[in-house]
C-alpha cells in the first residue's frame, strides 16, 4: 500500500510518496483532517475494520508521521484537535464506545481523560459543534442524541422528530448549528438545524409529495430466534389491516459488517404500502444495532445466527397471521443478497417470492474477484481452515440449491459493470436455480447495463428497478397495482 502527494496542476510522474508499507497491501489507508485544523490524521484500517490512527503536522508536506494508536482490534477516529489535545472516539475498553481526550505530548493510555463515558447504547456518531460534542446513540434502533461540552459537562438533550434514525451529522468548531437527517419509514427525510446551544430541532429542507403518512402504522416486534436471541423488526403497514394471512409482505435484511439498519424512507416502499402491502425491516445480528458483541455474532462461524434471525422473522410473521408463505417476499442487497439466497436454500417452502439483489452468492470463492478479500473479516475464507470451507460450504447459496426441490419465484439481480460483487454470483446463482427448480415458478436473472454495485444508477434506471420489483411481486404474491388517491397527488404546476 502507498500513498501519494499529488498537487493540483502537476504531472502524477511528480506525485511524492508519504506513506508506504509494502509489507500490508491489504492496508487501506485514509487521510482527513478533523475540526482544528491543526493536523492530518491518518487511518490504517485492516480488513476487518479495526484500525491505527497516526498524525502529521500541515505546517510541510513531509512533515514526520507518529503514531498514536496502535491497539489491536480496535478501531478509533480523530473528533476534533486543538494543536496539544485531541478528542477521539474510540472502542478501546469500551465495546460500545467513547470519547476520550488525548493529550499529544503525553499520549500514554494512563493519561487519557474520558469525556464521553461508554454507555448500554451504543455511540452511533458524534459531531463537533462549536465548544460542544453532538453524540448520537442507538436505543433498540432508533436514536438519542445528546449534546456534551469538548470539557465533559452535559448539555442539553435533543428532542427528535420522533422515532427514528438521525443520521448525516454536519458540523464544525467554529458554529453552533448542526445539520442531520432524520429518517423514518413512512415520511421524506427531513434536514433538520439543530442549535446545540438550547437541543432544539427545526425543519430546514424537506421534500414534499403527494400522499398523508398519517395513513400508516409503523410498529416494533421483537423475536425470539433459534437459539433465544431477541432480534427487533419494523412493521410498516397501513391502517386496518386485518392478520388474516392474506396480506403480501415484503421482508427486507442485511445482517452484516457492523451496518445498522435504522429506518428509512424509500418511494419504493411506499408503492409498496400503497398497493395493500406491508413491509418489515429486519434487524439482524452482523449489524451495528447493538454494539460489537451484535455484530461479532453474525460473522464468521456464527454467520448462520443472521439467517436463523432472519427465518425467525419470516415465521413469526406467518404465525402471526401477518402474512402466509405464498404471500411472503424477501428482499437484500449485497450482503443482504446473500442472506437471501442463504434463506430460500435453507427455507424454500417458506417464501412466495425473493428478491436477491448484487449478491454474495458464492462463498468459496467470494475473496478471488476483485474486493472481495476485504470481506473476510465477516466471512472468513474457504482457504483458512478445513473448518472454515466446511461452515462456508454449508451456506453458500450457490453450493446449497439441490435438484428436485420447489424453490419460490426469483429475481436475481445484478448490474453488467459491479466490480464490488462481480455479476459472476449472480449469473451462477441464477443459472443453477433454474436449472434445478423443480417448481413453475419462474427464475429471473435482470443485468442492468451500464451500472455497478448500486452507487451512480441513474434516476431512469432507478425507476425501471423499481417498475420491474414490483411487478415481479405483483405477479407471484397475487397483489394488483394500485391507482393512488387523487386527493394524495400533488398539485400540477
Amino acid at each position: 500500500m502507498r500513498a501519494y502527494f499529488h498537487k493540483l496542476g502537476t504531472t502524477q510522474a511528480d506525485d511524492r510518496v508519504i506513506y508506504a508499507d509494502p509489507a500490508h497491501p491489504e492496508v487501506t489507508m485514509y487521510a482527513f483532517i478533523p475540526s482544528g485544523d491543526v493536523r492530518r490524521w491518518i487511518s490504517l484500517a485492516t480488513l476487518s475494520g479495526e484500525n491505527q490512527l497516526s498524525y502529521q503536522s500541515l505546517a510541510a508536506v513531509d512533515s514526520p508521521i507518529t503514531p498514536l494508536i496502535d491497539t489491536a482490534g480496535s478501531r478509533s477516529e480523530p473528533l476534533h484537535d486543538d494543536g496539544n489535545y485531541t478528542w477521539v472516539l474510540t472502542n478501546i475498553g469500551a465495546p460500545n464506545y467513547r470519547v476520550v481526550r488525548i493529550d499529544l505530548r503525553a499520549p500514554a493510555r494512563e493519561n487519557w481523560v474520558e469525556i464521553v463515558p461508554e454507555q448500554p447504547d451504543v455511540i452511533d456518531s458524534v459531531t463537533v459543534s462549536g465548544t460542544n460534542l453532538v453524540v448520537s446513540t442507538l436505543h433498540d434502533v432508533t436514536s438519542r442524541v445528546r449534546i456534551i461540552g469538548l470539557d465533559g459537562v452535559a448539555g442539553p438533550t435533543v428532542e427528535l422528530p420522533g422515532l427514528g434514525g438521525a443520521s448525516d451529522f454536519t458540523g464544525s468548531d467554529t458554529s453552533t448549528t448542526v445539520y442531520y437527517r432524520f429518517d423514518s419509514f413512512t415520511s421524506p427525510s427531513p434536514v433538520m438545524a439543530l442549535d446545540t446551544r438550547t437541543g432544539t430541532s427545526t425543519v430546514w429542507k424537506v421534500a414534499e409529495v403527494g400522499f398523508d403518512p398519517s395513513r400508516f402504522v409503523t410498529k416494533q416486534v421483537f423475536v425470539t430466534s433459534k437459539d433465544g436471541t431477541k432480534v427487533p423488526a419494523f412493521i410498516v403497514h397501513r391502517k386496518g389491516v386485518r392478520l388474516n394471512g392474506l396480506n403480501p409482505t415484503l421482508l427486507y435484511g442485511y445482517g452484516g459488517f457492523n451496518i445498522s439498519m435504522t429506518a428509512g424512507y424509500s418511494p419504493y416502499r411506499m408503492a409498496w404500502l400503497e398497493r395493500g402491502g406491508v413491509y418489515v425491516h429486519a434487524n439482524l445480528r452482523g449489524g451495528g444495532e447493538y454494539g460489537k458483541a451484535w455484530h461479532d455474532a453474525g460473522t464468521k462461524l456464527q454467520k448462520q445466527n443472521v439467517f436463523d434471525d432472519f427465518i425467525a422473522i419470516s415465521e413469526y410473521l406467518v404465525d402471526k397471521g401477518w402474512t402466509s408463505p405464498s404471500r411472503l417476499a424477501i428482499e437484500g442487497g449485497s450482503n443482504g443478497g446473500l442472506l437471501v439466497g442463504a434463506a430460500i436454500t435453507q427455507r424454500p417452502e417458506l417464501f412466495g417470492a425473493a428478491i436477491p439483489q448484487v449478491g454474495v452468492l458464492d462463498m468459496l470463492r467470494y475473496h478471488q474477484f476483485t474486493i472481495g478479500a476485504a470481506w473476510a473479516g465477516d466471512y472468513g475464507r474457504s482457504d483458512d481452515s478445513p473448518t472454515m470451507f466446511k461452515y462456508l460450504l454449508g451456506y453458500s447459496p450457490l453450493h446449497n440449491i439441490r435438484p428436485g426441490v420447489d424453490y419460490p419465484a426469483t429475481l436475481v439481480m445484478t448490474g453488467e459493470r459491479d466490480d464490488r460483487v462481480v455479476p459472476a454470483h449472480s449469473f451462477k446463482f441464477g443459472a443453477t436455480l433454474q436449472a434445478d427448480n423443480a417448481s413453475d415458478n419462474p427464475i429471473i436473472v435482470r443485468v442492468e447495463t451500464r451500472a455497478g454495485h448500486g452507487a451512480g444508477t441513474s434516476t431512469e434506471q432507478a425507476i425501471a428497478q423499481t417498475a420491474d420489483k414490483l411487478s415481479f411481486l405483483d405477479a407471484n404474491l397475487g397483489t394488483a397495482p394500485v391507482v393512488p388517491d387523487p386527493v394524495f397527488l400533488p398539485p400540477r404546476r
